[in-house]
């Protein structure tokens, strides 16, 4: 197989491979001993992080270069937010950092991209659409229709292309911890579903479902009504990868740890690995 990265950049011995992730963290002000304490056990290559709830001025950036990440970040003060942390021993500087769809104009920080010699690794934060019929769904609608336009060209453009973060989207119901109650429902609509559809049909796969997975595996669980207790989740949070590194793919997990700790995102990390 080819290796993903130029091999100037890294070591290619035999048994080489990297880590990808994403992770909603809901706060990184609040999350970041999370952050800190995970990245410590679990040394990932690149970790797309979304809903940083702050602006650039605060983003801990010492903090995680002590930690040996470096970052590309794009904040907003209170809402939103999307970075790309990359460990420093193992990955390239980032080169042609891109913040937001080139489609679609909008104030709103949910997409950061960057390549890391031949990998182009995008973090995204897909609007939430609130519920099916407001304004704010078809704001969801009009925003995956541009991610699935621009999507295009990106893999015409990066044949290793690995498309992370929360999707606000659940698959199929696989996904769901009750499919008859969410039908139809945001997060779980037709609408929502088809396009995650399409843009699996434009070549990238959903690295989860490329492994056997242990049944009522979700990465997101309500604050309310003791949700993750009762593990009545879904999985919305996903590493979507082209076709050449889903080749390379050897696991896909949800590390449900972080969900347990005190004062916690409601999102689980999901990570992929690749072997080069």
């Amino acid at each position: 197989m080819n290796a993903v990265l130029d091999t100037s950049t890294m070591d290619t011995s035999a048994g080489h491979s990297i880590q990808l992730a994403t992770w909603n963290v809901n706060s990184l002000k609040v999350r970041l001993p999370h952050l800190l304490q995970w990245l410590e056990t679990n040394p990932v290559d690149l970790l797309g992080l979304q809903e940083l709830k702050l602006t650039d001025e605060n983003f801990p950036l010492a903090e995680l270069e002590a930690a040996g990440y470096g970052a590309v970040f794009a904040g907003q003060k209170t809402y939103n937010g999307v970075a790309i942390l990359y460990k420093k021993a193992t990955m390239p500087v980032p080169v042609d950092v891109q913040v937001n769809l080139p489609s679609f104009p909008d104030e709103q920080k949910r997409v950061i991209a960057a390549t890391f010699g031949e990998l182009r690794f995008i973090s995204a934060y897909v609007v939430n659409g609130s519920e099916v019929g407001s304004d704010k769904f078809e704001y969801k609608k009009a925003w995956l229709d541009a991610l699935l336009k621009d999507c295009q060209g990106w893999l015409a453009q990066y044949p290793k292309l690995a498309l992370v973060g929360d999707y606000n989207i659940a698959p199929d119901d696989r996904d769901v911890h009750d499919p008859k109650a969410w039908a139809g429902q945001v997060l779980c609509s037709e609408d929502e579903r088809s396009r995650f559809n399409t843009l699996l049909g434009l070549g990238l796969t959903d690295s989860f479902r490329l492994f056997e997975q242990p049944e009522k595996t979700y990465s997101w669980w309500d604050y309310r009504m003791l949700g993750f207790q009762k593990n009545k989740g879904l999985r919305i949070d996903h590493v979507l990868l082209s076709s050449p590194l889903a080749a390379q793919c050897t696991a896909s997990v949800i590390d449900r740890v972080p969900r347990k700790w005190e004062k916690p995102s409601d999102h689980a990390p999901a990570v992929a690995t690749l072997s080069l």
